[in-house]
């Protein structure tokens, strides 16, 4: 019969055939075979993994009656059950199989958990193997402790159901969805002997930031990195929906893994005997690919992208509980999400239920009269270091060396008279951060999602070029700058490189990261998720500090006029605010001199989310060095050269944060102390922007008397701010003053404008900042009227020339300090 037109090209299983190809039960499918467990080690592996299960069941459920001692009562239950249980046993079930690999071949492993709420399946081998109550003492490993370890999970007071910093042998929470396999890459930069196993959730595989990092193999050189070994764990569902690549095709999926350069390998099914022995052979496999590797690369020293191994790992979710409770399927199913059996506090029925549940993993087998873990099966662990939970990578503070570092100071420029040459704000810093580089060759990095080259930190490629294993052309040697040995990490995913960058610094490395203001939101949620780990981790005297997230904010709002009104956002300030004072900080140095300064100090410090805001084109030039250290220093201060009221109370106070703002507000004091000699003037810029805040509220905040005194008790105050202007009342809002302070900032106005334009539309430029003061003066309301229609028609003689020319008023862009 002839083919219709009509007719598929690629016939498509039938819906049934496809169902039962995808099915997570049965024996072990696995793409490698054999059988490497002796009986003794799989009937011990077993047992250990049970004890696993078992640990995550009493977190999510029991407050006391931890082995099962007595018969389970209502009273042993929690009030709230709160806690994953989907999850939990797959990746106890790797951790298990990793354990093995350890002590056999004595790794160097750290275990990242990507599904969100999986914490009981990492938790409980932490316990077992003895990492937790070494950290954590009053969870003995005794019945006590034991009652204890259960209680606090999920409960006021204990632990989140996160792997959270509380997690011994935890640097990735998992709390947020996505960022599972960069963290694991950052871990292993610069790490030649340590493998990350970074277990990625089938739901979390659905993510944006999950689906573009699978890249990172591009990034991972065989010689001096270690290695990352992903685990796609396809357990099926989600809270209550089926994951994608859980229901596509195993030709589908693995053309997709293998299209992203990597080399997969499948193991499915639920039955644990032969599953056991498949994950085991399995993972013998890739653990000798990857030594295999590395060895190629290492004893040739040419430098090559390897297909590295990675595993789907296909089971149930829920895997061992019930298959089915009150006529609904359990195990393998979404209902096996969270918590499985509710109300077993109050019906009889399914208490019976889950005590059945938990004595079918047969604690009174795994654990001692002590209620302690049988030591047959304790010694399937490794132990000290080797222990996943208490490898030392995965409490990097404790590893971290500080930086050397160059004399900032030496690459500042000369600044004869303020405010009368320009410069590139950032050029020089690339020169700093050139020699930071040279002196930190093994533990410093530079990541730039929008190029290093576009924010004018060029000069770093003089030391060390951008990281490229892929394939090169001719052309490439001319500028490319391009390295398979190179430090500086770009690409176009700030996801990507922001969870390297994490990484890397959790491991206890240091790093620097810049890019455009306005696609700084790309990373909100995942700058707000490292500052609450910070902020927990400052809590536990275990955790040594690691070194700062160092954040260059640059290609700023006010010079965005060629780009237009999608790239004019400095909203990430506000986020930035949100989050807990004892982490972050905020900088706006206006010139190159400043921002040497902030930059140093930002690579120094430890435990803090730094925020430096600085654009990268031409800008008026303020300081000296020596100035600028003083008033970096300081962080906020009074500008004598651009004030009239020394040794007299002002008239009112102007004053600026951000480079724009100042060259505004002074150009905005020039036509004022032009129009009115006698008008007593104090100018004020802010480099550290928490000064603002009350030192109640923020440890770098002024303190009533000292705000009162800078910025007076009663005069108006007109602040010039690179952001969006109600920031700045959110900082004030409690400062005496606060009803004369008169903030002008963006206002979502703008599109292809010239520089002036952009600051006259938004209300922040030189005129409009004039005339507010000549409103807020009393003395110059009545006396003022003639400066500001002078002022206004200037402001519309420059409006008018840039829409006939397409550039600034000479004389306005050109414009200098005259004082």
């Amino acid at each position: 019969m002839p083919q219709s037109s009509e007719t598929p090209l690629i016939k498509v299983k039938s819906k049934e055939a496809g169902a039962a190809s995808l099915s997570a039960f049965g024996r072990a499918r696995s793409t490698v075979s054999g059988s490497p467990l002796s009986p003794d080690e799989l009937v011990n592996t077993h047992a250990f993994w049970r004890a696993c299960n078992y640990l995550a069941l009493g977190m999510i459920y029991l407050k006391a009656n931890p082995l099962l001692r007595e018969p389970l009562r209502p009273e042993h239950i929690k009030e709230r059950l709160l806690g994953h249980w989907g999850t939990s046993p797959g990746l106890a079930f790797i951790y298990t199989h990793l354990n093995r690999l350890i002590r056999r071949d004595d790794l160097d492993m750290i275990f990242m958990a990507g599904p969100g709420h999986g914490a009981p399946g990492v938790l409980g081998p932490t316990y077992l193997e003895g990492s937790y109550s070494e950290i954590y003492p009053d969870k003995s490993e005794d019945e006590e402790g034991l009652h204890r370890f259960f209680k606090q999970f999920s409960f006021p007071g204990g632990i989140g159901s996160h792997c959270t910093p509380e997690t011994p042998g935890s640097i990735h929470e998992g709390g947020e969805l996505g960022y599972v396999l960069s963290h694991a890459c950052g871990a292993a930069f610069d790490n030649p002997d340590l493998i990350v196993t970074a277990v990625v959730g089938d739901g979390e595989s659905e993510t944006g930031p999950l689906a573009t990092s699978w890249h990172i193999n591009k990034f991972l050189n065989p010689v001096r990195d270690g290695a990352v070994l992903p685990i796609l764990h396809l357990n099926g569902y989600k809270i209550n929906n089926p994951t994608l690549w859980a229901r596509v095709s195993h030709e589908e999926l693995e053309s997709f893994l293998r299209g992203t350069g990597w080399t997969p390998y499948f193991v499915e099914g639920s039955d644990p005997d032969t599953m056991h022995q498949a994950m085991a052979a399995t993972l013998d496999k890739c653990v000798a690919d990857i030594r295999a590797a590395q060895q190629e690369a290492r004893s040739s020293g040419k430098v090559f992208r390897p297909r590295w191994p990675m595993i789907v790992l296909r089971t149930p979710k829920g895997w061992t509980c019930p298959s089915e409770v009150d006529g609904h399927k359990l195990e393998g199913s979404w209902r096996a999400h969270q918590v499985p059996l509710a109300d077993v506090k109050k019906n009889p029925e399914r208490l019976a239920h889950l005590e059945n549940w938990m004595r079918s993993y047969k604690p009174e087998d795994l654990f001692d009269a002590a209620g302690t873990i049988r030591a047959e099966l304790k010694a399937l662990a490794p132990t000290g270091l080797r222990r996943m939970g208490s490898n030392p990578h995965a409490n990097g503070g404790n590893l971290k060396k500080g930086l050397r570092m160059p004399d900032f100071q030496e690459y500042g420029i000369e600044v004869e008279r303020p405010g009368t040459t320009e410069a590139e704000n950032c050029r020089p810093l690339g020169v700093f951060l050139r020699d930071v580089m040279k002196a930190n060759m093994h533990n410093f990095r530079v990541f730039g999602p929008d190029e290093t080259t576009s924010n004018k930190l060029q000069a770093i490629y003089e030391t060390s070029q951008k990281l490229w294993l892929e394939e090169t052309f001719p052309e490439d040697a001319d500028g490319g700058e391009l390295a398979p040995d190179g430090r500086v990490v770009e690409m176009l995913s700030e996801h990507t490189l922001e969870g390297m960058l994490e990484g890397y610094l959790l491991t206890g490395r240091h790093g620097f990261f810049s890019t455009y203001e306005a696609f700084a939101h790309v990373i909100d949620s995942m700058f707000n998720q490292h500052a609450k780990w910070l902020t927990i981790c400052n809590q536990l005297p275990w955790r040594g500090q690691v070194a700062s997230l160092n954040l260059l904010i640059t290609s700023t709002v006010w010079r965005q006029d060629h780009n237009g009104f999608t790239h004019q956002d400095p909203g990430f300030l506000d986020v930035v605010l949100n989050k807990s004072a004892a982490v972050t900080r905020i900088y706006l140095p206006p010139d190159v001199n400043s921002l040497l300064s902030v930059a140093n100090h930002c690579l120094k410090s430890e435990g803090y989310v730094n925020v430096i805001v600085s654009d990268k084109q031409m800008h008026l030039q303020y300081m000296s060095m020596d100035a600028a250290v003083t008033h970096c220093t300081k962080g906020i201060g009074i500008w004598p050269q651009a004030s009239t009221d020394e040794g007299q109370e002002p008239d009112v106070v102007v004053a600026s944060a951000g480079d724009i703002p100042t060259k505004e507000a002074l150009a905005a004091v020039d036509l004022l102390r032009q129009e009115f000699s006698d008008l007593k003037i104090r100018f004020v810029n802010v480099v550290d922007l928490f000064k603002l805040q009350p030192d109640t509220e923020h440890p770098h905040g002024l303190s009533d008397k000292d705000f009162d005194s800078l910025f007076s008790v009663d005069k108006p105050v007109i602040f010039a701010f690179h952001g969006y202007p109600w920031l700045i009342h959110r900082l004030t809002y409690r400062r005496t003053n606060h009803g004369n302070l008169h903030v002008r900032g963006y206002k979502e106005k703008g599109n292809i404008n010239t520089p002036l334009e952009l600051a006259i539309q938004n209300q922040i430029d030189r005129f409009t900042l004039a005339m507010d003061v000549i409103n807020r003066v009393p003395r110059l309301q009545a006396t003022g009227a003639h400066a500001k229609e002078k002022f206004r028609n200037l402001q519309i003689a420059c409006v008018n020339y840039a829409h006939e020319y397409g550039v600034d008023l000479p004389e306005a862009r050109d414009w200098k300090w005259p004082y």
